[in-house]
């Protein structure tokens, strides 16, 4: 089965101006599935952009399956960075007979693209999308880091009967899936009264990273190593602020302002280990003046825009371009060794892996920040190793 039997091809005269595009915007820089479906291979794409048109599991959000052409209309107007890009639109994933259908389609486009060392950007449909998304990486035998962008968990309550998943319960289909290729899971943006206390519980006892949106009020930064870990990110709408991104039914006056969810987006594409990224919950229904169309246009823009920029400083080869730095707890217990990078000034850190659990490798690496170091230079050990050792054992 070819990819192309997934796809609807694109009308481009639906997002082309009538005057056409000017020779810098995106639209004139991307490969398009119109007539004949694009020749993937030989490396001819870093990038491939398409939509899914199904929203039967989006919560409270009917209308968001026809987000995608509406992002396109904003998107390729915009223009190219100062860098060539190798973009593919290769049209919409239409909604399958079952959803379960749709599901198929998804994870196995996703899981293609990555073969192909191509990054799949999703443009959904619901946030249920995220389980086939995270299926896709199945085929490939690797262990998972997702990372969620939500104002919520999607971890209470259960599937609607006749359902695969739904957007606010999907992953429970994550967590409870085998084969499990889970290895870690992190939230950004989370807010406490929108967040069962039991599924915390959850959360602290499998050792996950959930973080507040407090936590990134000042500073969006601290997000940065969180990203950078990520295999795979899912990214809800409904994590903006209603102000900003209004397009989606569960829009809350709370949330991440625009800027920030640009951030956001840019720091996964710079992130070398993620391989591919879904934008859900878009609902052009509630859209006003296509504001939260030009954002979303906007937070794709700057993901592009992050992986040209992206520093290839992950794996850690050669060693010389890093420099290596050791702490010694306070109570004696073992010394505590970070990388930097020479290119990005980025830190990670070694955590050993327990005897026995590895035979290939001694140490798992995690990316964290400067602030990691200081606390173990100070004699104590940083919460993110202790949680990570956890989790090899």
């Amino acid at each position: 089965m070819s990819l192309s039997d997934f796809f609807s091809p694109l009308s481009t005269e639906k997002f082309t101006p009538k005057e056409g595009f000017y020779t810098s915007q995106l639209g004139l820089k991307a490969a398009f599935f119109t007539d004949s479906f694009p020749e993937l291979g030989e490396q001819q794409f870093d990038i491939a952009l398409f939509g899914v048109l199904d929203d039967r599991a989006a919560r409270n959000n009917e209308g968001c399956a026809l987000g995608p052409d509406y992002l396109r209309e904003q998107f390729y107007s915009l223009n190219e960075g100062p860098y060539s890009v190798r973009i593919v639109d290769l049209g919409n994933i239409k909604a399958g007979a079952t959803l379960s259908d749709t599901y198929v389609a998804l994870k196995t486009v996703v899981s293609e693209l990555i073969k192909l060392n191509i990054v799949p950007v999703i443009i959904g449909g619901g946030q249920d999308l995220t389980y086939p998304q995270y299926l896709a990486y199945e085929s490939l035998e690797q262990k998972v880091d997702l990372v969620v962008v939500d104002s919520k968990f999607d971890l209470d309550g259960e599937d609607q009967e006749g359902l695969s998943a739904r957007s606010d319960t999907y992953l429970n289909k994550i967590l409870l899936h085998q084969p499990n290729y889970l290895f870690n899971f992190s939230n950004i943006g989370y807010q406490t009264y929108f967040v069962n206390q039991e599924s915390l519980k959850v959360m602290n006892k499998l050792y996950f990273d959930v973080h507040r949106l407090g936590e990134f009020a000042e500073d969006i930064s601290p997000a940065e190593p969180i990203i950078r870990n990520a295999s795979m990110i899912s990214f809800d709408i409904g994590a903006i602020r209603s102000s900003d991104a209004g397009a989606n039914s569960n829009a809350s006056p709370n949330g991440f302002y625009g800027e920030q969810a640009c951030r956001i987006a840019r720091y996964a594409g710079m992130s070398d280990k993620l391989r591919s990224i879904g934008f859900y919950e878009f609902n052009p229904a509630f859209d006003q003046n296509g504001q939260t169309a030009m954002l979303l246009a906007q937070m794709v823009w700057y993901f592009i825009d992050g992986y040209y920029n992206r520093k290839k400083d992950f794996p850690l080869v050669p060693k010389s371009q890093y420099l290596i730095y050791r702490a010694s707890l306070s109570d004696g217990t073992g010394e505590m060794l970070f990388v930097k990078s020479k290119k990005s000034d980025r830190w990670w850190m070694q955590v050993p892996y327990p005897a026995g659990v590895s035979k290939n490798e001694r140490y798992h690496l995690i990316p964290c920040r400067y602030e990691d170091y200081t606390v173990a230079v100070n004699g104590e050990m940083p919460d993110l190793w202790w949680r990570t050792y956890q989790k090899l054992l």
